[in-house]
């Protein structure tokens, strides 16, 4: 075998290596893009199913809400308005996004608000068992939707996290990924509500 041919031979071996290197690294890219975006995948139907949970325990709390309406409403006037704001809240839950769900959370806190002014304004009321039930019932909701709510910020972070920092934001970039919006809702406990009938 003359040096002519070992060099062909090395050649072609030295060619074979690199083409199989930008194989693998081809390959390799490909596996971590896809793991990426399933990632951000799992990440934004996990959101959108907690964000489903947030408006069902909110549509309950309005059920609630307007059962005790009709529980207290021979001790103070309520509108038919109140009623059919309640009705438009219902269907707005539905449709709505994060920041849609904080309107509709701030309005269904002011109406409750008011309807406990009402029972706390009268002694029978406050002794009376089925409003002290409803009552609790509409307090449990808001556990719950502050359960989910966490939960869906949690995802939401770790999202955003992702669309930011290397190596992940270049997959959201390349797939048209942005940052997904935060569930806020602006507690008003401290507040006394306003009693507007």
């Amino acid at each position: 075998m003359s040096s002519y041919d070992l060099s062909d031979v090395i050649m072609e071996i030295v060619q074979i290596l690199i083409v199989g290197a930008a194989v693998v690294i081809i390959v390799v890219f490909v596996i971590y893009f896809v793991s990426v975006y399933n990632r951000f995948k799992t990440l934004s139907n996990s959101a959108q199913a907690t964000l489903g949970q947030v408006r069902v325990a909110m549509k309950k709390r309005l059920d609630m809400i307007e059962q005790l309406l009709g529980a207290v409403k021979s001790y103070a006037k309520f509108e038919k308005e109140v009623l059919e704001k309640i009705t438009g809240l219902r269907s707005e839950i539905g449709k709505a996004g994060a920041e849609g769900l904080r309107s509709v959370d701030a309005e269904s806190r002011r109406i409750f608000g008011s309807i406990v002014a009402v029972a706390e304004a009268y002694p029978d009321l406050k002794t009376s068992g089925s409003v002290t039930s409803l009552m609790d019932s509409v307090k449990g909701l808001e556990e719950e939707i502050a359960r989910h709510r966490y939960t869906y910020n949690n995802i939401v972070q770790e999202f955003n996290i992702k669309t930011e920092t290397i190596p992940s934001n270049m997959v959201s970039s390349l797939m048209g990924l942005r940052k997904m919006e935060y569930l806020q809702f602006e507690e008003e406990a401290a507040q006394r509500p306003k009693i507007e009938f």
